[in-house]
C-alpha cells in the first residue's frame, strides 16, 4: 500500500468517527492536502461542513479557525493588524484567524470583493503582507470555503481569479437515508450541548503527509497523458457553450490531483482514469458558461461530463 493510500485511510478512519456519509468529500480533501490545494465546498447549509473542517484540523494536529462571511467583514479582520504595545513602545502585529492550519471561510460569497481578494495572496503565496512586513503561513495551510449556490441576495459572486485559486470544488448534497439515520442516532439522543469531536480522536503524523507528497511527485506521467490533459483544457476553451475555459493553472491542478489519485490506487504511473476521476472536482467551477447555456438549463458539471465523453482517451 502506498503512503498516499495510508494517509487517506488514516484520515477516513478518524473522520468517520465524527462525520457520517462523507467518504467522497473526505477523499477530495485528502487529495487537496497532498497536492497543496484549497477546496471550495458548495451546498445547502446544515450538512456538517463546519464540523468536517474542525475535525480535519484536529486530526492533522493543527489549529482550526472559522470566519463567518458577512458584508462588513474587512481584510484586517482575517489577516490581522498592527497595534501599539505600550510595554514595548512600538507597534506589534496581532495575527488574525488566517494564521491557522485549517481555515474555514463560511459563506465566502457574502464577503465583499476587498476581503475576497485578501485571500488571494494567502492562498497562492502562502504568506500575507501587512504594513510592509511579510508573515509566513503554516506549512500545510488549507483554506476550506463554503457557499450556498441557492441564495443570491446579498452575495458577491466569486470572481474567476478567486475561483481559479481553489484546486477543487466539492458539491455536498443531502446524505443518503441510511447515513442520515445514523446521524440522528448518534447525535439526536442527548439534549445537552456537547462537543461532537471525541477527546480520544487520533492525530495523524505530519511526516506521513510529507511522505505522501513525495510519493505522488515520483509517479510517472507519460507524454500521452500530458497531451490528454491539454486536450481537455483546449476542449473547455473551444466549447460552444463556454465563454471562459480552463486556465494553465487549472490544467496544472488537474494533473496534480490526478497524480494524487494515482497514488491512492498504489500505482506507479498516472492513467487517464485518474484524470477522469478528479476532473469534475477540478474543472467545473473554472468554467464560465455563456448566458444562453444557463438559460437552456446547462450546468458546469454537465458540460464537464460531455467534454470527458467527447475527448479521445489515450491508450
Amino acid at each position: 500500500m502506498s503512503t498516499v493510500a495510508t494517509f487517506e485511510q488514516s484520515i477516513q478512519r478518524e473522520l468517520a468517527r465524527v462525520v457520517v456519509g462523507a467518504e467522497d468529500v473526505i477523499r477530495a480533501l485528502c487529495i487537496a492536502l497532498v497536492a497543496r490545494g484549497h477546496v471550495l465546498v458548495q451546498g445547502p447549509p446544515g450538512l456538517g461542513k463546519t464540523l468536517l473542517a474542525k475535525t480535519l484540523a484536529r486530526v492533522l494536529g493543527g489549529e482550526f479557525q472559522r470566519v463567518q462571511g458577512t458584508a462588513d467583514l474587512m481584510p484586517s479582520d482575517i489577516v490581522g493588524t498592527h497595534v501599539f504595545d505600550a510595554a514595548k513602545n512600538s507597534f506589534v502585529f496581532r495575527r488574525g484567524p488566517l494564521f491557522a492550519d485549517v481555515l474555514l471561510v463560511d459563506e465566502i460569497n457574502r464577503t465583499g470583493p476587498k476581503t475576497q481578494s485578501a485571500l488571494l495572496e494567502a492562498m497562492e503565496e502562502r504568506h500575507v503582507s501587512s504594513e510592509r512586513d511579510t508573515f509566513a503561513l503554516p506549512e500545510d495551510f488549507l483554506v476550506l470555503a463554503t457557499q450556498n449556490p441557492r441564495e443570491f441576495e446579498g452575495t458577491y459572486p466569486l470572481p474567476e481569479s478567486q475561483l481559479d485559486r481553489f484546486m477543487l470544488r466539492i458539491d455536498m448534497n443531502y446524505p443518503e437515508r441510511a447515513a442520515e439515520a445514523e446521524i440522528l442516532k448518534r447525535y439526536g439522543t442527548e439534549l445537552e450541548a456537547r462537543d461532537a469531536i471525541p477527546a480520544d480522536l487520533g492525530t495523524i503524523d505530519r511526516g506521513l503527509l510529507h511522505e505522501a507528497r513525495a510519493f505522488a511527485s515520483r509517479l510517472h506521467v507519460s507524454e500521452a497523458l500530458s497531451d490528454y490533459v491539454l486536450d481537455l483544457a483546449r476542449a473547455t476553451r473551444e466549447h460552444p457553450r463556454v465563454s471562459l475555459g480552463l486556465s494553465s493553472r487549472g490544467a496544472l491542478a488537474l494533473l496534480r490531483a490526478a497524480r494524487v489519485h494515482a497514488g491512492l490506487r498504489g500505482a506507479d504511473y498516472v492513467s487517464p482514469d485518474d484524470v477522469q476521476a478528479v476532473a469534475r472536482w477540478v474543472l467545473a467551477h473554472r468554467l464560465v458558461l455563456k448566458p444562453e447555456a444557463a438559460l437552456d438549463g446547462d450546468t458546469d458539471l454537465g458540460i464537464v461530463g460531455a467534454i470527458l465523453d467527447a475527448t479521445a482517451v489515450p491508450r
